[in-house]
């Protein structure tokens, strides 16, 4: 079996990291042996680094309903429905086809729906 290519998924991770760690009580950890982002809610952005072999350097998403549909319709080379989590509409986005602006904007969407959605949760 040959070792993944270190250099994209080092690049990668970096950017998810910037971004994700900027929010407001984010810690990583290791989930299912990739890099995962929490709130105190919940995961919001889980690293996929080729899994199974899939050729993705990604990041899955918690999506709005009706958006991974429409992402994957819209740009099939740059989004995918993830295995696990992508029959709950989470996205994942393949991160060397997508510009940082729009990166940050997905991954701060996915952020604020997990806030929000446990705070619903509590309400009720």
């Amino acid at each position: 079996m040959a070792p993944k290519n270190q250099k994209p998924f080092k690049r990668q991770l970096q950017r998810i990291r910037g971004i994700c760690l900027a929010l407001p009580d984010t810690t990583e950890k290791l989930s299912h042996g990739e890099p995962t982002f929490f709130t105190k809610q919940g995961v919001f952005a889980m690293f996929a680094n080729d899994h199974h072999r899939d050729g993705h350097v990604g990041v899955w998403l918690p999506a709005p309903p009706g958006l991974q549909e429409a992402l994957i319709e819209e740009a099939p080379s740059v989004y995918y429905r993830p295995p696990y989590v992508g029959s709950s509409g989470w996205i994942g986005i393949d991160l060397p086809r997508i510009h940082d602006d729009a990166l940050t904007g997905h991954i701060r969407e996915a952020y604020r729906l997990i806030v929000s959605k446990k705070k619903r949760k509590k309400q009720a």
